[in-house]
């Protein structure tokens, strides 16, 4: 017999393949299948169901009612329903899901739905918010607003419920305006900046919305230019005895026309008339302000807008006696400065000199006899200058002290012979009118003597016809 021969004791299978080796591989494919089977087809139930809630998050608003349905991929699904403290009714179910109906929803809260699958329970939970919203939003707004000028507008809602979750839109037109939010219990409030850059009415408009209840409110602006007035020196800076004109007119972008007013010129009843004044600058007149006013009338409201301009009369400079005096006495060991106070415009300068050496006058001096002497003072500006002389007199303390009681006793004996000659003024009158008193006494004396012979006559004679009869 040819060929191979098998070594003893060794099997082999049809294909010539020895049993073991196939034995082993065949093991290995089962456990593949096993492995596979195990991740595709899991036995354990509590891995293979799922539990799902629609809606997946809830608002409802106040007093208002929810349908809720809880689902399940369980096959066949064991004891299930809701855990909740809400007024709840079933409306329906099928194999693999639940639905209930929440009644008179008036407080915040979460609900549980619950499945079991082959002895395992699942569940999920829902959160339910609610909601008040039953108010439209107000717009709080300036009902007249200026071109250009920046104007704060508030959108409110009140009575809402949550307020914070009240989202706020607002417009001018169709231009969406940035808002900030803020929150006072119930209340929610948006503010913003307006600026209006064309006249005209225009529309602004508020929409709030919390959850699925959006409301909107609109109001009607009205947009209007009205530029301050011009007010016109035709000089600024006017020497003194120059004539001046002042002129208040409107401005070229006010419509309709300003009725305008000057200070110190005749009121005009015309709109759009200029009003102007004429008059001689004088020194007196420097630092004067002039104020132009135009009045407009805009929806019904009268609107007011001022101008004010300040005149500048420029004049040489004047050291007049009033605060430069040309003679100036100074107590010695005592301090002072030289008194001396220019006028003029623009404010002069001073420069005192004394005995050819520029003096500060400024700084406080004690007085002593080398200041006695005449002091030589020049005010200048631009306009010129002007010059006078200062005589100082420095006395000692004795001399002052001489002075100031010489003023003491002058004063006392002014007022010793004031007083006598009002006595003396008073006295007669007082002596008259004693002598009037007397006087009178004496009279109405001697009226009383009289009536009283009268009254005792009447009497006798009375008596004596009574005795007749």
């Amino acid at each position: 017999m040819s060929g191979r021969t098998r070594p003893r004791g060794v099997l082999t299978s049809c294909r010539g393949l020895p049993l073991a080796l196939l034995i082993r591989m065949k093991m290995r494919l089962f456990g593949v299948w096993a492995l596979l089977a195990l991740i595709l087809c899991p036995g354990a139930p509590e891995e293979l169901f799922q539990v799902s809630v629609w809606p997946n998050q809830a608002l409802v608003e106040f007093g208002q009612s929810l349908v809720v349905n809880c689902s399940t991929t369980c096959p066949d699904p064991g004891p299930s329903g809701i855990e909740t403290f809400l007024k709840n009714t079933r409306v329906g179910k099928g194999p693999q899901w639940k639905e209930f109906l929440l009644e008179d929803v008036t407080e915040n809260s979460i609900l549980q739905c619950f499945f079991s699958c082959a002895g395992i329970q699942k569940d999920t939970s829902l959160s339910i918010t609610v909601y008040q919203f039953s108010q439209s939003p107000q717009i709080w707004v300036s009902s007249l607003l200026e071109v250009g000028m920046a104007e704060t507008v508030r959108c409110e809602v009140a009575r809402v419920f949550p307020a914070e979750e009240v989202i706020f839109h607002m417009f001018l037109e169709d231009q969406e305006l940035s808002s900030f939010l803020s929150w006072e219990g119930d209340i929610a409030r948006a503010n913003a900046t307006i600026r209006a850059m064309e006249a005209g009415d225009q529309e602004l408009s508020c929409f709030a919305s919390l959850g699925p209840i959006e409301q909107k409110t609109r109001k009607l602006v009205h947009s209007y230019r009205f530029p301050p007035p011009i007010l016109e020196l035709k000089e600024s800076y006017p020497l003194a005895g120059t004539d001046i004109n002042v002129t208040c007119s409107g401005h070229v972008l006010t419509s309709p026309s300003p009725t305008l007013r000057l200070q110190g010129a005749p009121d005009l009843l015309a709109p759009g008339e200029p009003a102007w004044l004429l008059f001689t600058a004088m020194e007196e007149d420097d630092g004067r302000n002039f104020s132009c006013e135009a009045s407009l009338e805009v929806q019904g409201q009268r609107l007011m807008k001022t101008t004010v301009i300040q005149l500048h009369v420029l004049y040489k400079p004047r050291l007049e006696e009033s605060g430069c005096p040309g003679k100036q006495t100074w107590l010695e060991g005592m301090e002072y400065m030289l008194a001396c106070i220019p006028k003029g415009n623009p404010a002069p300068a001073l420069v005192c000199t004394w005995n050819g050496v520029v003096f500060d006058f400024e700084v406080p001096q004690k007085a002593t006899q080398n200041h006695t002497g005449t002091y030589c003072c020049t005010a200048t500006n631009q306009l010129g200058s002007v010059s006078k002389d200062i005589a100082v007199i420095v006395q000692g303390l004795d001399q002052g002290i001489s002075s100031t009681i010489f003023v003491i006793i002058t004063t006392a004996l002014g007022v010793g012979i004031i007083t006598i000659a009002l006595y003396l003024t008073y006295r007669p009158c007082k002596m008259d009118r004693r002598r009037l008193l007397y006087r009178q006494k004496k009279e109405d004396e001697e009226e009383e003597s009289q009536f009283a012979v009268q009254q005792e006559k009447s009497t006798t004679h009375i008596i004596d016809n009574h005795l007749v009869e």
